[in-house]
């Protein structure tokens, strides 16, 4: 409906009472019977009363390629919806299951043998890093972190075919899928289609180089950005501009003013979820060792391009004194953090960018930790611990608040990679823990312990062989949470270390003066730091040195 060469209604709602031409579709993961009684695509869906009618869901081996989607067109994919299991042990799936880091999507249109869509699973909703992350946003929602939509539209003229690449040893367990699409008639000729691209590098080139997240020649609009970090250096990582160079010009037309400000946030990131840009994971501040996962949907303001597109992040940011020439923490100096990233953009016919996914063995973040000490791995007799044990006191089982007198060996699977001990204490001064760790080689290192705070737990504080590091920690809260508590940047010599945790008192809210403890863990500095060694000489016992985030 136009009125003098305009529509009469316009956006999202208007456009609903206007004539819509096409044919409404669907690919299910719907259970449909075949005459053997196993499922058979071409088969009817089952919609009688026999259970049978309820396997809606497919189990994937690892290494194998699942196709959720293959129709004819013209079409348009106007929605998706994906779940499936978690990657920790269920009653389904007792070993666990694949993570979405390593579920490949991809979607082939008009019989290209190169995907338009390719990115891993959880990237591709904005879930980074493998870890579920609730997405509230208009092109992608995953409500509780495990139900992934896409209201992306994707166009194709002869053919789409979607499709989920299992590359873990694991496998995708209780896969469910709805892919809505239109069946059209025809469609304009110059329908640009939609495209998706996964880039990574772990790390970052030295010495400053820009990192890219597309570069393509053709005309079309680039339309989002998902992009995640984790951190080598402590500090502030964000202070690179995004530099958006269009149809070849010298100098970029679009040239922001900070990371943190392209997402639109401002002085620095922080967890938030709006409809066009958000910040679904966010663990901790200035960190070395930090997670930041950010979206950024260009839904009324797309980059446009006739000729060609290239999208940039500066890689700037603050740095430690240990790592800076001139000894002192700076605002704009090359870091050589882990980037990855997921590019979205509709362009006419084939885009010339030649980026290609890595493995899912290769997506994984590398290991930064030198040493972890897994404290629920350790024999008490290796663990000092005066905690008495005789009093019934409160600890966890789960979520669940019941009475014990026992140390505990608990699962969190959704805050911490291994089990925690939980070391309960209903009397001030009951708690202290000493824990050895081993150095093998004098290098640069920070220390740290993963903790958990909770209801019932005390305020501490920790000695490394007598000598007390950093400020007091209360480890109350109402809800259980992880936490990193960094302490010290050192280069210790090779040796046995002891680190000691005592309890000086609680929280007026907390029940009890108990821990909860994952592991302490020496993580490895940037190689830079290492190179320059300006703190080789440094004594940590008279001069404990810790460069917190700023």
């Amino acid at each position: 409906m136009y009125m003098d060469g305009f529509p009469l209604l316009s956006g999202p709602m208007g456009s609903l009472a206007v004539p819509q031409n096409g044919r409404s579709m669907r690919a299910t993961s719907t259970f449909r019977e075949g005459a053997d009684g196993n499922y058979d695509p071409n088969a009817p869906p089952k919609g009688d009363l026999e259970e049978k009618s309820n396997r809606d869901n497919f189990r994937i081996p690892g290494g194998q390629t699942h196709v959720l989607m293959d129709v004819e067109g013209p079409g348009i994919i106007t929605h998706m919806w994906i779940t499936f299991l978690g990657p920790e042990a269920h009653p389904w799936a007792k070993d666990g299951s694949a993570n979405h880091q390593e579920l490949l999507l991809r979607i082939y249109y008009d019989g290209n043998e190169k995907p338009g869509v390719e990115a891993p699973v959880g990237d591709f909703f904005a879930g980074c890093f493998g870890k579920r992350s609730e997405v509230i946003s208009m092109a992608v929602i995953t409500e509780g972190g495990d139900s992934y939509n896409c209201f992306w539209h994707m166009p194709f003229h002869k053919s789409a075919r979607v499709e989920i690449v299992n590359e873990s040893e694991k496998p995708l367990s209780l896969l469910y899928y709805n892919i809505d699409w239109i069946k059209k008639d025809s469609l304009p000729a110059d329908t640009p289609y939609f495209y998706a691209q996964y880039t990574q590098s772990y790390p970052l080139e030295a010495g400053g180089k820009p990192y890219t997240l597309l570069e393509t020649e053709g005309k079309g609009h680039y339309v989002g950005t998902v992009f995640s970090v984790r951190t080598r250096s402590p500090y502030w990582f964000g202070e690179g501009d995004e530099m958006v160079t269009i149809d070849g010009e010298a100098i970029p037309s679009v040239w922001g003013t900070g990371t943190e400000d392209y997402f639109l946030c401002a002085w620095g990131l922080e967890k938030v979820l709006t409809p066009y840009f958000g910040v679904p994971y966010f663990d901790q501040w200035g960190i070395v060792g930090g997670h930041t996962s950010a979206y950024r949907w260009h839904i009324n303001d797309p980059f446009l391009f006739k000729e060609s597109i290239k999208v940039q992040f500066e890689t700037f940011g603050w740095i430690a004194p240990d790592e800076s020439v001139h000894k002192r923490a700076m605002s704009w100096n090359p870091r050589e953090d882990d980037y990855a990233s997921v590019a979205f953009w509709y362009q006419n016919g084939t885009p010339t960018f030649s980026a290609r996914a890595p493995h899912a063995r290769d997506r994984k973040l590398p290991n930064i930790e030198r040493s972890v000490v897994i404290v629920s791995e350790l024999d008490y007799g290796q663990i000092n611990t005066l905690a008495t044990d005789e009093l019934p006191r409160l600890e966890y089982d789960g979520r669940k608040v019941k009475e014990s007198k026992e140390k505990q060996v608990q699962r969190y699977p959704e805050l911490f990679d291994n089990p925690v001990l939980f070391v309960p204490a209903s009397l001030e001064g009951q708690n202290t823990l000493e824990i050895p760790f081993e150095v093998t080689e004098k290098e640069p290192l920070r220390l740290l312990i993963n903790m958990a705070k909770g209801p019932n737990l005390g305020v501490f504080e920790v000695f490394l062989d007598g000598v007390r590091l950093g400020e007091q920690m209360d480890f109350y809260s109402p809800n259980v949470e992880a936490r990193e508590y960094h302490f010290l940047d050192f280069w210790p010599d090779p040796g046995t270390y002891t680190l000691r945790l005592e309890c000086i008192g609680k929280n007026h809210l907390s029940s009890g003066y108990g821990f909860t403890i994952e592991s302490v863990r020496l993580r490895e500095r940037r190689p830079r730091v290492k190179e320059m060694a300006l703190d080789i000489d440094n004594d940590w016992r008279t001069n404990p040195i810790y460069y917190a985030g700023t």
